[in-house]
């Protein structure tokens, strides 16, 4: 059974909050859980700062869109302040995608500071 990891647990529940359709709607929570410095190297190849997310997702009202759909989540503590989480995504398409993320404690707790996402294939080439 793994060890209770207090910093892993606040990571997990901000990332999956992240997934939640509501928190990514709203530019007040979704702001809360990310990083100021926070980046990504999104799926798609793009790259992303903090306002670009914020300003994408937030404008992505699609009412009746599914929910996200996540499996394999595991993190480890790197550092006091520091947690990496790894966990695969399914979109509605059903593209699959590996995630990695840091995420960091800060005065305001525990905020995303990095996020790659990797599309894969789970048949074999």
């Amino acid at each position: 059974m793994p060890e209770h990891n207090p910093a892993v647990e606040a990571a997990i529940e901000g990332e999956l909050s992240l997934l939640d359709a509501e928190v990514r709607r709203s530019p007040e929570r979704l702001g809360a859980l990310l990083h100021p410095e926070f980046y990504e190297f999104g799926s798609s190849g793009r790259l992303w700062d903090r306002a670009s997310v914020l300003a994408e997702l937030t404008s992505e009202a699609l009412p009746g869109s599914r929910p996200i759909t996540f499996s394999g989540m595991k993190g480890v503590q790197l550092a006091p302040d520091l947690v990496h989480l790894t966990f695969d995504t399914e979109e509605d398409n059903g593209r699959r995608v590996h995630r990695s993320s840091l995420w960091r404690r800060t005065e305001d707790g525990w905020r995303l500071y990095f996020h790659q996402g990797t599309p894969f294939r789970s048949d074999p080439e």
